[in-house]
């Protein structure tokens, strides 16, 4: 395990459970909440707001699409793909973790292929 959220109304109980985790495992306590696996935390007295802009930005910055436009239909529709076509990718880890990043991000919002 590398990374843990203590969460919960009782501040008591929360300090007796990083006590304990102390009392066996070498730990860190970064304070509040504010970014953990691509999600930004916001709380307010009406509750947490949690959103992915800062990650999605992170995916267009490193594509090299922060200025793209949308488009309804970002390829020709009804194409039909055979492994002659096109050129073999010059870096397949880059796209590789891409399409891994996307996955991440549509599984975690479900909205965004969608939208």
């Amino acid at each position: 395990m590398d990374d843990i959220i203590l969460t919960g109304n009782d501040l008591i109980e929360i300090q007796r459970v990083k006590d304990c985790l102390l009392q066996q495992f070498r730990i860190k306590d970064l304070g509040d909440l504010k970014y953990f696996l691509g999600i930004e935390f916001s709380r307010f007295k009406a509750g947490i707001y949690m959103s992915q802009r800062k990650y999605a930005l992170d995916i267009l910055q490193d594509t090299g699409l922060t200025g793209a436009r949308p488009d309804k239909f970002p390829t020709e529709q009804y194409l039909k793909l055979t492994t002659d076509d096109g050129e073999l990718l010059k870096d397949p880890v880059k796209y590789r973790r891409l399409v891994g990043r996307l996955i991440y991000l549509t599984v975690t919002r479900p909205d965004i292929p969608h939208g």
